[in-house]
């Protein structure tokens, strides 16, 4: 089954250096990044929308060097720009609104980390009736092992797992 891309949309959750350089779980961050930005310009060459979200800490003054997005993953017209305050991107932001103002009705998640900004944003996406997939090599957890159960356990409850290169595939 191939994806619409005009009617889907590349979640990439804390893909901040600070996070990035942690090398966290079974993918290094750079690696992470670099799936997901194949993922990103082919999402958006095909005509689909690209989500990026990054964290910032309620009640703080100045946030800690490295937290906007990392490099190669800058916002371009056309993208979402989410900035959370808890866990997972949609409370609060908008977000399913502006995805539903765009035709979106299916969501690709990625970034770091799985278990936490991923997850939680993922959970909240199939709350709000999004379809919801997983690019496994494109996030990663805090350890393999908590990567792979979220992989085979928790996540497909939510949605579908596929690699990333599978995902570009049916774009």
């Amino acid at each position: 089954m191939n994806l619409v891309a005009a009617s889907t949309a590349l979640i990439a959750v804390d893909l901040m250096p600070r996070i990035v350089e942690q090398d966290m779980g079974p993918h290094r961050g750079a690696d992470v990044v670099a799936r997901t930005v194949a993922l990103a310009t082919a999402l958006r060459r095909a005509g689909g929308t690209v989500v990026l979200v990054r964290a910032e800490r309620p009640r703080v003054a100045s946030q800690p060097p490295g937290s906007g997005f990392v490099p190669e993953l800058q916002p371009q017209d056309g993208d979402i720009v989410i900035v959370k305050r808890t866990i997972g991107a949609f409370y609060g932001t908008g977000l399913a609104e502006r995805l539903r103002d765009r035709g979106i009705d299916t969501v690709i998640m990625a970034g770091l980390a799985t278990t936490m900004g991923v997850e939680s944003t993922a959970r909240a996406a199939a709350d709000h009736d999004f379809e919801v997939l997983f690019a496994s090599d494109a996030m990663s957890g805090m350890t393999a092992v908590e990567h792979e159960h979220a992989l085979t356990v928790i996540l497909p409850r939510f949605g579908d797992v596929h690699e990333t290169k599978d995902l570009l595939e049916r774009l």
